[in-house]
């Protein structure tokens, strides 16, 4: 058997969540078919969590919600909370920007609603917004089917220091260099200047849907 604490030291590394040690064993049953006792897998984990504890290392072992993960350590929290939150403010693409504005603007606002005025899918970029927290799902329109309903979040207020959406500005008072997600304010407005849904045909209508 090779080293057993650096398979386990593998597995904690991998996982994206702590992971428990009914899952360790179940992994290593699999791939090497070892029998480890919850013991052994404990005493190993250990062995990890000393090592880890010394100063020659930033991060370290720690048990939560009866799983194990690798997590900075206290004093290193603050350059690592800077620079989640550059990343989480890294530019959004022209098509999720197009994709923000028209529901800022016009919210609650239906998927479908969005693509007639873009004129082109926007699962991706509704996707992307979701996950960077910047849109929530609002609840469910009236209409046909009940399309989800998609609307601002506080985390977009936040952003662009609003206190409500009756303080989104008018396209005429847009003058900043750039907003805090890192698109140029001129592009914006470009944007919702189109805001008003133009006539579709039908067929690109059905193409849409």
């Amino acid at each position: 058997m090779k080293s057993l604490a650096h398979h386990i030291e593998a597995l904690i590394f991998t996982a994206e969540q702590g992971i428990s040690i009914q899952e360790i064993q179940a992994c290593l049953k699999t791939a090497y078919d070892w029998d480890l006792s919850s013991e052994e897998i404990t005493a190993e984990i250990e062995i990890l969590k000393e090592k880890y504890a010394s100063d020659e290392f930033s991060f370290e072992i720690r048990e939560i919600a009866e799983g194990f993960e690798f997590l900075t350590k206290k004093e290193f929290h603050a350059p690592v909370s800077t620079l989640l939150q550059i990343k989480e403010k890294k530019k959004l693409t022209n098509s999720a920007l197009e994709t923000l504005a028209i529901i800022a603007y016009k919210q609650p606002v239906s998927k479908t609603e969005i693509e007639q005025i873009r004129g082109v899918n926007c699962d991706y970029s509704i996707q992307k917004l979701l996950e960077k927290e910047l849109i929530v799902i609002k609840g469910k329109s009236d209409g046909p089917g009940r399309p989800l309903l998609y609307g601002t979040s506080e985390q977009f207020m936040d952003h662009f220091g609003l206190k409500s959406v009756r303080d989104l500005p008018k396209l005429k008072d847009l003058h900043i260099e750039a907003n805090e997600i890192g698109i140029p304010s001129e592009q914006l407005e470009a944007v919702t200047e189109e805001l008003v849904p133009p006539t579709v045909p039908e067929q690109q209508q059905e193409e849409n849907n």
